[in-house]
């Protein structure tokens, strides 16, 4: 068994942020702030061993993310893009292909699910509070 796709998910009672440099020109550009409470901030990390098997890869992301939301009861889920825990990546093509079809499951499954601008550096607000299941790191 091998380690790939990193993933730290942090229950904010307030969550924010604002686009401040894109880095990938090939995205969608994003200028507006977005605000939202009470959701689960997913720091998703993609490894480009991820890349072999998307299917499998985008049902333990979206099973990790229900079981998360539930323990810390809210149905809102932000999904952000955070290549800074490991030294590999996937291609962003890919990662923002992952990103949508696990937004489109979730939503199915009536969670409220958003994505953070892809390819930028944000200023980022997170409040979060001070017991375990708030702060949750998996492997898979």
């Amino acid at each position: 068994m091998y380690i790939i796709m990193k993933l730290l998910m942090i229950y904010s009672k307030k969550f924010y942020y604002n686009p401040t440099v894109k880095t990938l020109e090939n995205f969608e550009t994003i200028n507006d702030d977005f605000k939202i409470n009470n959701a689960l901030v997913a720091f998703i990390h993609v490894e480009e061993q991820d890349e072999k098997d998307i299917k499998s890869i985008e049902k333990k992301l979206v099973k990790n993310l229900k079981w998360a939301a539930k323990k810390n009861n809210t149905n809102i889920v932000v999904l952000h893009s955070f290549a800074h825990l490991s030294d590999s990546k996937a291609s962003p093509e890919f990662t923002k292909e992952l990103f949508n079809m696990a937004e489109a499951r979730m939503k199915n499954a009536d969670y409220e699910t958003y994505q953070t601008p892809f390819g930028y550096f944000l200023d980022l607000s997170v409040d979060a509070p001070g017991y375990s299941l708030a702060r949750i790191f998996k492997s898979f």
